[in-house]
C-alpha cells in the first residue's frame, strides 16, 4: 500500500467494482460517479482493486490485507510444528508471547525484548524510556520518518517528546547532518529502510558513521527496524550486527513476514523491563494475544529465511522493468532505487495517477496479471508513482514475464 495512501485516511485499501461488461454499463457507472462523493468513489475503487487482486492469476506480491479470514486463519496450518499447543494457553504477556520475546531477543541478538501490539505504541515507549534516561526528551529523525507522516503527532501529544528534522531529503540523513545539528537531541532515530524515500538504505559505512557521530554527541541511537528483517542483503552483515549497532531496536511482524500484527522492542534488559511497565500504561497488556503470537513465529520460522530471496529477485524485477518501459517508449520511467535495497521499490511514470491506476485495474481484469497492485499517488504534476514489493508469488516471473507485461500495461496506459 502506498504512504500517500496512508496520509489520506485510505492506507491499507483496495479498490473492487463490478467489472462492465458493456459499453452502456460503463457509460451508466460513469454518470454514477460523477454524483458519488470522494468518499464513495474510493470505496468504490477499494472494492474494484480487492476483486482485481483476488481474481487474479498472477501478482509479484499477495498483501495479506486483500486476502479473506479463511486465507488468513491458515496461515496458522501447522501451527503445531511452531509451539507446543497443548501448553497452557497465555495471559497478560505470559507463555507464547514469551517464547516470541525470547526469540525476536536472539534473532537481534539483544538481551531481551517485549512484544507490543503495535510499533507506533513500542517506540514512544522507547524513546520516553530513554528520554528518561538521558534528560532530553528530543528526538532527531527525518523529516519522512514513520512518526513524522503517519501517526498525528503522537510522539509530543502522547508521550512528551519533541522531533526535531534532520533533514527532509529523500534520502537517509547523514553523518555531517547529525553533528552539525543546532540543538541537543537525547535520541537519534532511523528508519531501516526509509520507506517514504523509496525504501531505501545508507551504505553500511555511512551508518556506521552515522552512528558514531550521534554517539560524538551522547545521544542514544533507536532504530525503527520496522523492516529490518530485509536490510541483511544490502548491507552483507546478519541481524545481530545491524542491530548490535543501536542501543534500542524495533521489529515489526506483519510488514515483512506476514504475521497478523504486532511488534517487538529489543536492547538491554533494564530498559525493556521498563518498557512493560510502560507497555501496561499505554494499555497494550493484552489478555490473551496467542493468535498473534502464533503467526509472529511463523513468519520469523517461514518467512524470514525467504527475505534474501525476494530482495535478489526484486532486483532482477527492477531491472526488467526499466528495460520494458524503455522499449515500450516510455525511457523517462523511473525505477527508485535503481538496484532495491530491499524486496520493495518506487515506479515513477510521467502520466496521471488515475491514468496509472486505470491502466493497472484493467490489465488484472482483462488478463489475469495485475503487474501492479498497489495504488498510484502523485509525485508531483504529471507524475504517477506507485511501490512494487516482491514475494514469493513474484519469485515465478522471469524477467521476459514482467518485460511483456509491462508491454501490456503500457499500451492500456492513456499518457
Amino acid at each position: 500500500m502506498s504512504d500517500a495512501a496512508e496520509r489520506n485516511g485510505t492506507a491499507g485499501r483496495t479498490e473492487p467494482e463490478e467489472r462492465a461488461e458493456r459499453p452502456e454499463a460503463e457509460e451508466q457507472a460513469g454518470s454514477e460517479e460523477q454524483g458519488d462523493s470522494e468518499e464513495q468513489r474510493r470505496k468504490r475503487l477499494r472494492e474494484r482493486r480487492v476483486a482485481v487482486h483476488r481474481g487474479a492469476r498472477r501478482l509479484l506480491a499477495r498483501p495479506g490485507f486483500i486476502t479473506t479470514l479463511r486465507e488468513r486463519v491458515a496461515l496458522l496450518d501447522g501451527a503445531e510444528e511452531l509451539y507446543d499447543l497443548d501448553e497452557p494457553s497465555d495471559m497478560y504477556g505470559n507463555g507464547i508471547v514469551e517464547a516470541l520475546e525470547d526469540r525476536t531477543a536472539a534473532l537481534l541478538g539483544t538481551e531481551a525484548a517485549a512484544f507490543f501490539p503495535t510499533g507506533t505504541m513500542a517506540q514512544q515507549v522507547a524513546l520516553r524510556c530513554w528520554a528518561g534516561r538521558t534528560g532530553n526528551p528530543v528526538v532527531a529523525l527525518h523529516g519522512l520518518a514513520h512518526p513524522e507522516v503517519h501517526e498525528r503527532d503522537a510522539f509530543s501529544r502522547v508521550s512528551g517528546l519533541r522531533p526535531v528534522r534532520l533533514t527532509d531529503a529523500p534520502r537517509p540523513p547523514t553523518a555531517e547532518e547529525v553533528r552539525g545539528f543546532e540543538e541537543p537531541f537525547g535520541a537519534l532515530m532511523l528508519e531501516l529502510p526509509l520507506r517514504e524515500a523509496g525504501y531505501t538504505l545508507p551504505t553500511w559505512d555511512e551508518l556506521t558513521e552515522v552512528v558514531e557521530a550521534a554517539r560524538e554527541r551522547d545521544a542514544v541511537v533507536h532504530f525503527d527496524g520496522a523492516r529490518l528483517w530485509e536490510c541483511t542483503t544490502h548491507f552483507g552483515r546478519p541481524l545481530t550486527e545491524i542491530a548490535g549497532l543501536a542501543d534500542s531496536v524495533y521489529v515489526s511482524f506483519y510488514k515483512s513476514l506476514k504475521g497478523y500484527g504486532g511488534a517487538a522492542l529489543a536492547g538491554p534488559r533494564e530498559l525493556v523491563e521498563e518498557a512493560k511497565a510502560w507497555r501496561h500504561r499505554y494499555g497494550g497488556q493484552l489478555f490473551q494475544q496467542f493468535p498473534t503470537a502464533l503467526s509472529a513465529l511463523a513468519g520469523l520460522e517461514r518467512e524470514l529465511p525467504r527475505l534474501p530471496a525476494y530482495v535478489a529477485h526484486a532486483r532482477v524485477v527492477a531491472a526488467a522493468l526499466r528495460e520494458g518501459f524503455a522499449a515500450s517508449g516510455l525511457p523517462w520511467a523511473r525505477v527508485h532505487p535503481e538496484v532495491p535495497h530491499t524486496h520493495e521499490f518506487q515506479v515513477w511514470l510521467p502520466c496521471d495517477t488515475d491514468a496509472a491506476g486505470e491502466a493497472a485495474l484493467r490489465q488484472g481484469e482483462e488478463t489475469g496479471t495485475m503487474l501492479f497492485s498497489r495504488p498510484w499517488d502523485a509525485g508531483g504534476p504529471g507524475i504517477a508513482v506507485t511501490e512494487v514489493g516482491v514475494e514469493a508469488a513474484g519469485l515465478e516471473w522471469t524477467a521476459d514475464d514482467v518485460r511483456s507485461a509491462v508491454a501490456d500495461f503500457v499500451s492500456r496506459l492513456e499518457v
